[in-house]
């Protein structure tokens, strides 16, 4: 079914240039990769979570996703939701809305309580949507995954085209 597992650009991929990393070098499988930035999650003038020891989830055609040790996350301003979904590759997604004062905001992020093994380094960590809440590596702003369902982190540092861009559904 894909095409591009990482081991070859498309033709429609852009070239990197120093410094940024194309999705489309990323493995399929994906795999995670530790990264010491710091990554701080925010709504408002609220820290929810604070890191720089998160995992980079890597994946053919899509930006990383920043998955946050949950000793890191202040878990005091999250709330498990009913909702779930799962990944072929993770396993099944336990979903987190975000309860802080008069503030409710649906499904912020998401975790792994049972990953597969390959993911085992996430098992509990959670990655934020950065179009719910705001996400910063490095004191980088960082914007969301076009598409809506994906939770990609898109950074200067990162190319594509990604998935969920218009036209994309093929991937």
């Amino acid at each position: 079914m894909w095409n591009f597992i990482g081991q070859k650009r498309p033709s429609f991929a852009i070239e990197p240039i120093d410094g940024q990393e194309s999705v489309w070098d990323y493995p399929r499988p994906p795999v995670c990769v530790e990264d010491s930035r710091e990554v701080v999650v925010r709504q408002g003038g609220i820290v929810i979570a604070k890191s720089t020891r998160s995992v980079r989830v890597l994946e053919t055609a899509s930006p990383p996703t920043f998955y946050i040790p949950p000793a890191d996350v202040n878990l005091d301003l999250l709330t498990k939701t009913s909702g779930s979904s799962f990944c072929e590759w993770k396993g099944a997604a336990t979903y987190w809305s975000l309860e802080s004062g008069d503030q409710k905001i649906q499904n912020v992020g998401w975790s792994y309580a049972a990953p597969s093994q390959p993911f085992a380094s996430i098992q509990n960590y959670l990655s934020f949507y950065p179009a719910k809440v705001e996400c910063v590596v490095d004191d980088e702003i960082v914007r969301q995954q076009p598409g809506g369902f994906y939770g990609g982190w898109v950074t200067d540092e990162i190319i594509g085209p990604y998935k969920g861009e218009p036209g994309t559904g093929g991937w």
